[in-house]
């Protein structure tokens, strides 16, 4: 069961420059391929005078989800060398777009791999790179009188309890490491006329 992933935690850049051309590489943390294109177009009205936005993305705990784009490069000289730079930090969730500055000559395919492949490591080299959880999401309702038997399972040091309201009837959003919400949830159910339902899995 893959309950684990490894992905950046924030926005981080690098450069690599070769016979008068710039890259600039962006590494970016993303959940949806939907952000792809926000962070490309902020990029774009920051560096308008830039030819190309060459990109690779993976998603996904199982990294199922990739792509790239060689953006107007000769095919194979952008997108799988970006590409490349994130699987070999085993990172998913992660977006990496490498911003080209032409300086007049051109470098060949073998020089903008090189290019492409250096600026998007400089990113990633730059980057702090986190480990998350898949998380399973449930919601749980149970009376006040059984506010000590419910605390004491959710305590347990896999669980994360998200927001809690205490009335009458009490109401908490919980979420539990995949690999142990079985577990978790058989104790829960334990209790009688307690009313648990899932949310998603994330």
């Amino acid at each position: 069961m893959i309950d684990s992933y490894k992905t950046i935690k924030t926005t981080s850049k690098g450069v690599y420059k070769e016979k008068g051309s710039k890259f600039l590489g962006f590494a970016y943390p993303i959940e949806s391929e939907e952000e792809i294109k926000i962070h490309i177009n902020e990029l774009k009205k920051a560096h308008h005078n830039s030819r190309h936005f060459c990109y690779a993305f993976v998603l996904k705990p199982d990294h199922s989800h990739r792509r790239g784009s060689d953006d107007g490069e000769p095919g194979g000289t952008a997108g799988a060398p970006i590409l490349g730079q994130i699987n070999s930090k085993n990172l998913t969730n992660t977006l990496v777009v490498v911003a080209r500055y032409f300086g007049g000559t051109k470098l060949g395919v073998s020089g903008l791999i090189t290019a492409y492949r250096t600026a998007a490591l400089e990113a990633l080299n730059s980057a702090i790179i986190i480990e998350k959880t898949v998380d399973n999401y449930y919601n749980l309702r149970f009376t006040y009188e059984q506010t000590g038997d419910v605390m004491r399972i959710l305590s347990d040091d896999f669980v994360k309890i998200n927001s809690q309201k205490f009335e009458i009837d009490c109401l908490i959003e919980f979420s539990v490491r995949k690999s142990e919400a079985n577990r978790i949830i058989s104790q829960i159910e334990k209790i009688s006329t307690l009313e648990l339902k899932f949310i998603k899995t994330e």
